[in-house]
């Protein structure tokens, strides 16, 4: 059995991201990090690749920053990781990158769980996650909490899953692709003898020809980016006892017409 995850590197949630002069979205010289919905979807994929006596593999698809990413998952204890670039991907929608990630999956080969986290915090989308499961004809199952039970051997997987109305229980048959929640497990943070070990690994990088891809047009572009307009405000600050401060909160509502 073999398992995949998918991961990227995003900016630092504490950092501050804005549009730069250059029309290009920017978060100065802030770290980036895993991105944090992927923490769970890691964890989940050692967790599943050992119960099944399989490997689980990260990858990334983007430039070399991501690199970062496959990295810490290493020292999480990911059996092998890999990296997807190509020129052609520049400004690549969530289609392109579907396609991607489905050829991946399909060159490692044998595999039978695909994992994404919630979604990609720097995009603030899970689009992804359903085009993915879409080109390789997979079963989707989001928003996943809990998974229950995998049976190896009848191929068969059964989660918990997260719904605005409550809880639901579903059964599929494997291969499938799942996304993962937060509550689903506690990441375990890397040794230090993972981090030491994956500072020093090779990370291959696979073209679009190494997945037997040929590049296409995009089917959605972003034509502009900007940052959000300066929110204005003035605050004045009403003095007096409780009371004083209450009859006259209440005379400018009304004054305002709020009330």
């Amino acid at each position: 059995m073999q398992v995949v995850i998918f991961t990227r590197s995003t900016p630092d949630t504490a950092a501050k991201v804005e549009v730069g002069a250059d029309g290009n979205v920017t978060w100065g010289d802030a770290a980036t990090v895993v991105n944090p919905w992927d923490e769970y979807a890691l964890e989940e994929g050692i967790l599943q690749a050992k119960a099944g006596g399989g490997t689980a593999v990260v990858a990334a698809i983007g430039p070399e920053m991501h690199n970062e990413a496959l990295k810490h998952s290493l020292a999480m204890g990911l059996n092998e990781a890999v990296r997807v670039w190509d020129a052609a991907l520049e400004g690549a929608d969530s289609l392109a990158y579907a396609a991607a990630a489905a050829a991946v999956v399909q060159k490692i080969g044998d595999v039978d769980l695909v994992i994404f986290g919630r979604e990609s915090i720097d995009v603030g989308s899970d689009q992804h996650n359903y085009q993915t499961a879409r080109k390789l004809g997979w079963p989707m199952l989001s928003y996943v909490s809990k998974i229950l039970e995998v049976d190896f051997g009848a191929k068969t997987i059964k989660v918990e899953r997260q719904i605005e109305e409550g809880k639901q229980v579903v059964t599929s048959q494997l291969p499938a692709v799942i996304s993962v929640l937060k509550d689903i497990n506690e990441p375990r943070y890397p040794s230090f003898i993972g981090i030491r070990k994956a500072s020093k690994a090779v990370i291959p990088e696979w073209s679009l020809a190494d997945l037997g891809l040929e590049a296409s047009a995009p089917q959605t572009r972003v034509t502009q980016l900007m940052n959000l307009p300066a929110r204005e405000g003035e605050v004045e600050m009403i003095e007096g006892t409780p009371e004083e401060q209450a009859a006259a909160l209440v005379d400018r509502l009304l004054e305002e017409k709020v009330l």
